[in-house]
């Protein structure tokens, strides 16, 4: 049977998850944000449509390491973080991390952690949306 992993920002949701699910799914929590624009230099590439320059976080290298490790045992990475600008960025961030192309439908979004819930959502994943990273990044 196919191994799936879900990406969610907590661990405390991660654990809870992983019970819903069963043992097909392995969940893990990403900890929040794992890339963001260097503090050392310009953020934004001004020669280049002003393109943000994102590198990956100091300290998040070993979160990072074990979840390119679990994406590569996968079948299927869902990507699972909160339901707002923050959470989509997130998503994007580990689609760009983990080679997910942002549009394939690996992006699944629910309001409340119960069964119900983040069954349906396993059923109806969704491109990463890209108006939504957008404004968080204009933010």
């Amino acid at each position: 049977m196919s191994k799936s992993l879900v990406l969610v920002e907590s661990p405390a949701k991660a654990k809870t998850i992983a019970k819903y699910l069963g043992k097909n799914f392995t969940v893990h929590a990403t900890m929040g944000h794992l890339r963001d624009l260097p503090k050392s230099q310009f953020g934004v590439d001004i020669e280049n449509e002003f393109t943000p320059k994102y590198i990956n976080i100091r300290g998040k290298g070993e979160i990072i390491k074990a979840l390119k490790d679990e994406a590569k045992k996968a079948d299927k990475v869902y990507l699972a973080t909160d339901p707002d600008r923050e959470g989509e960025a997130i998503a994007w961030h580990l689609a760009h991390i983990l080679n997910i192309p942002a549009d394939s439908a690996s992006r699944i979004v629910f309001n409340e952690i119960t069964k119900p819930a983040i069954q349906a959502a396993i059923k109806q994943p969704r491109p990463i949306d890209m108006n939504t990273v957008d404004a968080q990044q204009a933010r």
